[in-house]
């Protein structure tokens, strides 16, 4: 079904689906674009504190060409997977996620993408079942070199915003009122925040709303890097493309790595005038780039 937008735009209005992972301790939701008897063609997943559904506007234009499964991770939107953060220290839990659901589906050589820890837990998944992928495209990942995470020491800054996030509001509209043209939602659009507080948000019994992802997960995620992705970017089985902002790059931390990555096949691009909200800002690029992935022999 197609549905105009907030911006006036005719977009495609994805699926939603739920798929039970019991080895996982419950089931994942994810939203379903484009024609339902393709093989999934892409695994698209969203940043910290954000949603499946934040990125429709982005992705919606695909459909007609590309089968799009854009899932929702632990702690997020409508995905129901417990959120344990005692003694949690990385994001490798987010991967076996992932990895536990292209099982589910059976999804094979498939496109893996992501925004910011998307990126990064589907780097960590394509690493540990190659088999299932055909390369990545991943947009403004967060990569630390290995030195840097050894001498992070106490609460990161996003850790401490995370917290004092506030949780509850009186209603979804309360709350797009509170987000519009702030923070982190400057350049988004009024359809993109829209779509980000409809399953950012759940429903309370006392008739106010409360945010999906806790603020104390959204912490762990900020604070949990333990994980070691450079082994898949130093020795690529899959062709990989990174592109980062101009402004802000949680990649930025690649540029002395780039003729190192660049020789193993790893293809680093630097999206002019873009922050880390990169597929808001620029969804044409993020488009286009998923479209070549895709297309690729």
């Amino acid at each position: 079904m197609k549905v105009r937008d907030m911006d006036g735009f005719v977009v495609e209005e994805p699926r939603a689906r739920r798929i039970e992972l019991p080895e996982r301790g419950g089931a994942m939701a994810a939203l379903d674009f484009g024609p339902a008897d393709r093989p999934i063609d892409i695994v698209f997943s969203h940043a910290n504190g954000f949603n499946a559904r934040t990125y429709r506007t982005v992705l919606a234009d695909l459909a007609p060409r590309f089968r799009i499964l854009a899932v929702d991770l632990r702690g997020h939107g409508r995905t129901a997977l417990p959120t344990e953060t005692e003694g949690r220290n990385s994001w490798d839990g987010l991967a076996d996620d992932l990895l536990a659901l292209m099982a589910a589906l059976d999804v094979r050589g498939a496109v893996l993408s992501g925004h910011s820890m998307g990126g990064t837990s589907s780097l960590l998944a394509a690493g540990r079942a190659p088999e299932r992928v055909k390369s990545l495209v991943l947009f403004d990942p967060v990569l630390f070199p290995v030195e840097a995470r050894r001498a992070m020491k106490g609460p990161s800054p996003l850790e401490i915003g995370a917290r004092r996030r506030r949780a509850v509001f009186a209603s979804r509209e309360e709350a797009i009122a509170a987000y519009t043209g702030r923070g982190a939602f400057k350049t988004w659009t009024p359809t993109q925040l829209a779509d980000y507080v409809a399953d950012g948000f759940r429903d309370r019994p006392d008739g106010q709303v409360e945010l999906s992802c806790s603020p104390d997960w959204e912490a762990s995620n900020f604070a949990s890097h333990g994980h070691d992705p450079w082994p898949v970017l130093r020795e690529p089985p899959f062709p990989i493309r990174i592109l980062r902002a101009e402004e802000g790059s949680t990649s930025g931390s690649l540029t002395p790595y780039v003729d190192e990555l660049a020789a193993a096949g790893v293809r680093i691009e630097t999206v002019p005038g873009t922050t880390h909200f990169l597929p808001m800002e620029r969804p044409q690029v993020v488009r286009a780039a998923l479209a070549e992935a895709v297309e690729a022999a």
